[in-house]
């Protein structure tokens, strides 16, 4: 399947090429969707193994982002966007000619902070474009949007307890995390000061001596998989759900901050409803720092922002109920409800012609 096959069968509207020799910049900008309003993504940075890589990943979290503003109500469409390369190439120069492709696009395309990148980045790109959130030079700048993130996946999984204890109750409740970086410590401090049981895996010996000496718990020594807990919130990279792990997971309930936590899509979905594994939804748990960086376009104060946030319990809740009405996995669900909203509100433009 070619480049223009692969964005048609996606519904992807633009998909944008950004080079810059002289600062070492490679990057895709990738627009799902405009349908509810200007699309809203990510800006991450990443080795990719290969160009196609990174492509596929643009493509895949754009869409995501689509969902994800729609299930959380916003006006606002999905994008996203990868920088190829890891965190030793930033440089001012870089996220300034970033900024200079993001402000070509004249408002279709709003970024924030994403994977490897944080608020000075985001204020590098600021000095070139408008169309960037959570700067922290910007007044009303929503700046780090990781505790907010934690926030609504601290509710997701209130919402998964229930579902499956018949309590939203975390105390007591083993929780093991996979990836204690940005969010995944967040997560941790709303879990540990709820009196959560908390297990941590990571790569990072950095990573979980913070979380130790902060919060508390047991680091995971064998597979994160077959943790004996009550869930499991993966908090790092994408894929780590699929055939080859979900035989090995005791644990009920899987809710985390991930992007793309399940390697292929429907098939995983599928294999843990099977298996009685209650799935929250990625792009419904994690949608608390989108909604937080959404804030700054439409005013909100801090409080109507943590309402709404807090919100993702209910948003679980009625996705797990249609699961269940249709017989169906709870990515379907959450799909069906954001298509849903998307195809109502792209009606309107042909009614008013």
């Amino acid at each position: 399947m070619n480049l223009f096959e692969k964005i048609q069968s996606q519904g992807h509207e633009q998909v944008v090429f950004c080079n810059n020799p002289q600062t070492g910049l490679r990057a895709v900008i990738a627009l799902h969707s405009t349908v509810l309003g200007p699309a809203i993504g990510g800006i991450r940075i990443f080795p990719y193994a290969s160009e196609q890589e990174a492509i596929d990943d643009v493509l895949r979290l754009s869409k995501a982002m689509t969902y994800k503003a729609s299930l959380a109500g916003l006006n606002l469409g999905g994008g996203n966007a990868v920088i190829i390369g890891d965190s030793g190439v930033k440089s001012e120069a870089l996220f300034r000619s970033f900024g200079r492709y993001i402000q070509s696009l004249n408002g279709r395309f709003i970024g924030g902070a994403d994977m490897s990148t944080n608020v000075e980045d985001i204020n590098n790109i600021h000095l070139e474009t408008e169309w960037v959130l959570g700067s922290s030079v910007n007044k009303g700048g929503s700046g780090n949007p990781a505790p907010m993130t934690a926030f609504g996946v601290y509710h997701g999984i209130r919402a998964c307890l229930e579902i499956v204890f018949g309590n939203p109750n975390v105390r007591g409740k083993k929780i093991a995390i996979q990836g204690v970086g940005a969010v995944g410590f967040e997560v941790a401090r709303y879990l540990h000061e709820a009196g959560a049981k908390l297990l941590y895996y990571d790569i990072s010996s950095r990573h979980l001596k913070r979380a130790m000496e902060h919060f508390p718990g047991t680091v995971i020594e064998s597979s994160f998989y077959k943790t004996d807990c009550d869930v499991l919130a993966p908090c790092a990279v994408g894929g780590i759900i699929n055939q080859r792990t979900i035989p090995r997971i005791q644990a009920p309930i899987i809710a985390g901050a991930a992007n793309n936590q399940l390697e292929e899509e429907s098939i995983d979905a599928q294999l843990l409803k099977e298996k009685g594994i209650l799935y929250a939804t990625d792009y419904a748990v994690n949608a608390g720092g989108l909604i937080s960086v959404s804030a700054e376009l439409t005013g909100h104060s801090k409080q109507k922002t943590l309402e709404d946030v807090a919100n993702i319990f209910d948003s679980v809740k009625k996705i797990f109920n249609l699961s269940e009405q249709e017989n169906i996995s709870t990515v379907a669900a959450a799909d069906k409800i954001a298509k849903n909203r998307i195809q109502s509100i792209a009606t309107l433009a042909g009614f008013f012609l």
